[in-house]
């Protein structure tokens, strides 16, 4: 899920991750760091994540970058896309996130996220937000879970053996607390065991019967929470879950996110967002994680511009997002 193909040809340059932050002067508009989780297969260490990071700071000069790393090498953080607690990494990420001395004395970050990456990002958000996430960007995501694993290249250990557990026990207590994408499976034909069985998906998309108001709060709490799904995506099935629709095995039939439960009863806060003009439903051209740089520009252009100070006295303090 870390094909980006796209990358290699951008220019070269300052890889803003090096970048000191700067706080620009409001009267013009203040720059949010950047915080970027990538996906399944993909390591902080990645060439094609540092041209992201150079993408971002030469469409909005000024933003700081912050790969998220689940470990202190390439190696080690690609192996922790595969295998580990997903419950546990978002913790470690909280803590990451809370005491960089950039991220956490800034008014607020921005935050992308690259196929499973996404949904992280937003277990973060219902769980810590701290510090709290302005505008929350999604690609490829698997919000609402995949019910099939992609096929694994011949000589890719990690995936073949996540794949090996996932297909075999995908609902054990060893799978649900150490195979990462059993962790975000969903199949609509085995939901009770979904929800009596999921680490983590389950409980970050309130599914079970006693709701955490916390996740609803801070989830609502976004400035905009926007969505893109790639339209030929064969990689995460079913691709609709990008956007939080769910699709018939059977039929095929897409249910879409405002005709859910999850929708309707506002387990998480979507509906609020939604009738408040700050929920995104985007599509993105071409397979999973094939990116162009126009889209992503596109994207940062919009979501990620910088802020610019509220004229109205009334109401002091940052919150108008440049580009929206």
């Amino acid at each position: 899920m870390r094909s980006i193909p796209f990358l290699a040809t951008l220019a070269t340059g300052a890889i803003s991750i090096a970048l000191p932050w700067q706080s620009i002067d409001p009267t013009s508009g203040t720059q949010l760091p950047l915080v970027i989780w990538h996906g399944l297969g993909d390591d902080f260490e990645r060439e094609g994540l540092s041209q992201v990071a150079k993408l971002a700071e030469s469409t909005n000069p000024g933003t700081y970058v912050h790969l998220i790393r689940l470990a202190d090498d390439g190696s080690g953080d690609r192996s922790a896309t595969f295998f580990g607690n997903v419950t546990e990494q978002i913790a470690s990420v909280c803590e990451q996130l809370a005491t960089d001395p950039i991220l956490s004395t800034a008014p607020a970050i921005n935050a992308l996220g690259f196929s499973q990456g996404g949904q992280f990002l937003r277990g973060y958000i219902e769980r810590c937000n701290s510090p709290p996430v302005h505008n929350l960007v999604t690609f490829g995501s698997q919000h609402n879970g995949i019910s099939a694993f992609e096929s694994c290249a011949i000589d890719n250990w990690f995936c073949k053996g996540a794949e090996q557990l996932l297909r075999s026990g995908r609902w054990s207590s060893f799978a649900q607390s150490r195979v990462v994408p059993a962790q975000y499976f969903r199949d609509p034909e085995e939901l009770d065991l979904y929800l009596e069985h999921s680490n983590f998906l389950a409980d970050i998309n309130n599914e079970r019967e006693v709701k955490n108001e916390t996740y609803k709060r801070n989830l609502a709490s976004l400035n905009r929470f926007a969505m893109f799904m790639f339209e030929e995506d064969t990689v995460a099935v079913p691709k609709e879950s990008a956007l939080f629709s769910e699709v018939n095995a059977t039929t095929g039939e897409v249910t879409p996110l405002h005709e859910r439960p999850i929708y309707k009863e506002d387990w998480l806060g979507l509906k609020q967002l939604d009738e408040q003009g700050k929920l995104d439903f985007n599509t993105a051209p071409g397979q999973h994680m094939q990116l162009s740089e126009k889209t992503l520009r596109k994207a940062f252009d919009r979501y990620f511009a910088p802020l610019v100070k509220e004229s109205r006295p009334s109401a002091p303090g940052l919150v108008v997002q440049g580009g929206l």
